[in-house]
Formats: C-alpha cells, structure tokens, sequence
C-alpha cells in the first residue's frame, strides 16, 4: 500500500488558524459506513450517541513544550519591550520541542531541536525567562545535548533544578502545529489548545477531536445515561511524526506513554462483553485501545501502563474501537490512514473531498467528523 493513496488536495485557507469563540460551534461530518454522510453541528454529537454506548476520552495535558533559547557562545535576545523586533529575535534564537521524558532519568528528553543541523553533541543549551524579561537575565534552564538523531531529533540532558516543569510552565510556549501560520503562541492557546476535561500533563499536542466539547455538552452525554471512561495517552513523536517512506507498511511509530485505569478496562470489557458500542473520542484513544487488546491478545484489555506504537492503516481488525469522533488529519498522515482504517478508504477519502469542498475547517482547531 503506497503513502500517496492518501494524498489529498487542501486549500491553503481552509486550515484554522484560530479557534471558534464557541468550542461546541464546529461542524461535523456525519459519516455511516453504510455508504453516506450527512453535514451536521457538533452539538448534535450527543443525540447521535445510543444510550448504551460507551465513549472514552484522552485526559492528556499539555503542557508548553516548545522552549525558545541560544547556544553555548551565543546569546538570542529574547523579545521584550526593549528588544520587540521579532525578526532580530528569530535569527538568533533556538527551539527546542520537548517529545518525551527519559522514563529512567527525569533529566533528560527526547526533543526536535531547530535549526538542527547546528546542534551537535556537547552543545550547551540555555533557556530564558518569559517575554518581557530583561534582555541581560540569567537563563531559567540549561542542557547539553548528549545524543544526534536524524530529522532534528536529539536526546538533551537538563542540569538539575527544584520543580523542572513549574519552570517549564513558566518560561515555556504553547506547543502549536506548524501548520499554524503566527509567530508564536497567543493567551487564547492556553486555554482553547486543551481539553476541558484534560487532567494529566505530559502531552506535546492536543488530542484534538476533544477540543469540541465543553462541560454542557459531557453534561448533556451523561444525562442520556451514557458512560464515559477516560485512558491516557501523551501525546508524541508518534502521533505527528511525518510518513519518510513510500509503502505504508515500511513505517515504524514512535512509542507514546499510556495508562489505562482499572474503572476504564473494566467499563470497556464489560461493553464488549454486552456487545455494546465503544466510540473513542480521538485517534490517540483508538491506539491506546487497540495496543491494550493486542497485548491482552483478544477483544479485551488490561489495566496498566505502558508505551504503545500501535500503526494502524487499511486491512486493520479492530478489537476494541467500533465508532470514532476524530478531527480532519495531514494528507498521508498515520492519523488519517487509521480513520480510513475504520471507515473504508474510499469512502474515508471521498469524504475528505466532500469536506474541502463544502468548506469544513480543518486539522487542530478546524472541525470534525464521525465515523460509525
């Protein structure tokens, strides 16, 4: 199966690049894989449910992985009212995107580092303070670059500091697809580039078909006596890695941390079990899912954690997931071979022509689609 069978053609002005005022205000498309799709409103998504359904959700958070510093010798001067050309600013600086902690050493991470073909092993990295901070101040964070990897792929040790991630927090920047054409992140970002159910952080992009629901919405989903369990999986590398290959089947995943509670394995077994509908809010969740019930080897799962690299393309045998909500994905992206996975490539891609036709948004903060 070749990557370019999942080319499409996208206009350059229909991928959002702001959020709606109103998170539930997005469109979406009905799609039944029977053979027809229907143009909705994601606040019709809860009458589409069946009383019985169970729907999990990905509480991953984010947080600002994308840090802005210079290299040993050089020093960036960050943006600030005494410094506020942003051109200056960019030739100067460095970024670093935080991908995935070290799990047998805190200090250290998997990163992409830009521009990487300058960043070299032994390099030492330094991170300032938050905009506006004065242009002489010392560096919040430093690190040495301790391993090379291709397409700006690094392994970077921090030197120890009391509470890592309050200065991360602090210091760091909404981690946005590049796709989002703005200088850097905005106040909104912060709130709108996350859950409203988001609880444990370690995620470096938003499980993204979440970010449609408010608390109305799950209010309204629990009131029709549907259940609702939550898994976790933080968001990595694997999710949003770019396809380097010409046959699918040549493709290896990044692994991406996950845990499944125990109150959730037991919810989804017992859905299976009763033969009742499991719809997963996000590609993420369908993974998680599926990588569990690989290893439980059937049509159920275990609790735990764990890393999952679950490559799920056409000619797939879902175990687990029978109905998906899921945003709109990159032409020849991993994420959009699993939706076509599950709801047939042709139709899958017939639908995606529908959608840039009729003027759906697309990607992170566009619109949606389910597929059941």
């Amino acid at each position: 199966m070749l990557v370019s069978d999942f080319q499409y053609d996208l206009p350059p002005d229909r991928i959002a690049q702001q959020p709606l005022a109103d998170r539930a205000g997005s469109r979406l498309l009905h799609l039944n894989r029977r053979g027809s799709w229907q143009d909705r409103n994601f606040r019709e998504f809860p009458d589409l449910l069946r009383s019985d359904d169970l729907l999990v959700l990905n509480n991953t958070r984010v947080f600002r992985a994308r840090l802005y510093g210079h290299r040993s010798g050089q020093r960036a001067q960050p943006p600030s009212p005494h410094n506020p050309a942003a051109r200056d600013f960019l030739r100067g600086r460095i970024e670093v995107l935080l991908t995935r902690q070290v799990t047998d050493n805190p200090n250290e991470w998997e990163c992409l580092v830009r521009p990487g073909r300058r960043i070299g092993i032994g390099e030492k990295l330094y991170f300032y303070g938050p905009p506006g901070s004065p242009p002489d101040a010392p560096s919040e964070l430093e690190a040495e670059v301790i391993e090379r990897g291709s397409f700006g792929e690094r392994r970077i040790r921090f030197a120890p500091v009391p509470d890592f991630f309050a200065r991360v927090e602090r210091i760091g920047h909404v981690p946005l697809p590049p796709y989002i054409h703005r200088e850097d992140d905005e106040a909104t970002d912060r709130d709108r580039y996350q859950t409203v159910y988001a609880q444990t952080r370690g995620s470096v992009a938003a499980p993204t078909a979440g970010l449609h629901f408010t608390p109305e919405i799950l209010e309204q989903i629990r009131a029709r006596g549907i259940e609702i369990a939550e898994i976790t999986l933080h968001v990595g590398l694997g999710t949003f890695q770019p396809v380097r290959v010409e046959k699918v089947e040549d493709h290896k995943l990044h692994r991406e941390r996950y845990e499944i509670p125990a109150e959730a394995a037991q919810a989804i077994n017992l859905a299976k079990a009763e033969k009742r509908r499991v719809v997963a809010v996000g590609t993420t969740t369908v993974r998680t899912l599926e990588y569990a019930a690989k290893l439980a080897g059937g049509n159920r799962l275990e609790c735990g954690r764990g890393e999952a690299d679950a490559f799920i393309y056409p000619g797939y045998q879902f175990q687990i997931v029978d109905a998906l909500l899921t945003n709109f994905h990159l032409p020849q992206s991993t994420l959009l071979m699993l939706v076509c996975a599950l709801g047939g490539k042709e139709f899958v891609m017939g639908a995606y022509r529908h959608a840039v036709e009729t003027g759906y948004r697309f990607y992170s903060y566009g619109d949606c689609m389910f597929v059941e």
